[in-house]
């Protein structure tokens, strides 16, 4: 004869499981749920950080295709706001060690920096170094 928790035993008894062994099962099974919630947070909050990231290198290459044409790119200072990103362009004389100039050359190197700012706070940096036509004297 079967009962709904097990089976009975030759001795009369139903053979099944204790309250401890229940208990035990279910302490395993929210523990297992616990791991397995904290690496789906883990993973959701990667993805939105990689977004978040994507977002901002691809606001600084718009604004990198949209910088004027070397003639134009002056040492100056250029802000504004892109979808909601705050970004700043600073066009600076490039400094280094290498470079003298004091030597008569056609090009001018410039540093150009594009700062951009994303609405939740992470910010992005990029330095490169444009050639600009030295004007004529």
């Amino acid at each position: 004869m079967f009962n709904l928790i097990g089976k009975r035993s030759r001795h009369g008894r139903v053979a099944g499981f204790t309250l401890i062994e229940v208990l035990i099962a279910l302490a395993v099974v929210a523990i297992s749920l616990t791991a397995i919630g904290s690496l789906m947070a883990a993973t959701v909050r990667g993805a939105r950080s990689i977004d978040q990231h994507l977002a901002l290198v691809e606001t600084a290459r718009a604004i990198e295709t949209g910088l004027p044409d070397r003639s134009e790119l002056a040492e100056r200072i250029i802000t504004g706001d892109l979808g909601g990103h705050r970004w700043r362009v600073d066009v600076l004389p490039f400094v280094a060690n290498f470079v003298d100039p004091r030597r008569p050359s056609r090009w001018v190197p410039q540093t150009v920096v594009i700062r951009v700012q994303s609405p939740a706070g992470p910010v992005i940096e990029l330095h490169t170094v444009r050639l600009r036509q030295r004007p004529a004297q």
